[in-house]
């Protein structure tokens, strides 16, 4: 498996962090942060995140309560962030919510 992807499907609830290095995939519920040096994370439509985000890429379609900080970071129509955004190319859909500062570009 040349780039495999991990999955924490709805239905799972995590305390604590994580850290991983290919791609995720989060459906679930998880207090606490994820962290990825360069790996890609989506954050899905069920998906409730209380806790710092930080990866080479993130994708939000849920809820995240937390700084995110990004290569690149795209908010997609029915995703909800408390928080702040630092991340070089942003993007963000109509629909999407956000309550927080970004900081952008750098």
């Amino acid at each position: 498996m040349a780039n495999p992807t991990n999955v924490l499907s709805s239905g799972i609830e995590i305390t604590g962090s994580i850290r991983f290095s290919n791609d995720m995939i989060i459906d679930g519920k998880i207090d606490g942060e994820i962290t990825s040096d360069k790996g890609r994370v989506t954050i899905g439509e069920n998906a409730i995140i209380k806790g710092d985000v930080t990866a080479g890429e993130v994708k939000v379609y849920g809820k995240v309560e937390g700084k995110i900080t990004s290569e690149r970071c795209e908010l997609k129509d029915k995703s909800k962030i408390n928080g702040d955004i630092k991340s070089k190319v942003f993007s963000m859909e109509e629909g999407a919510q956000l309550s927080g500062r970004t900081d952008i570009g750098g």
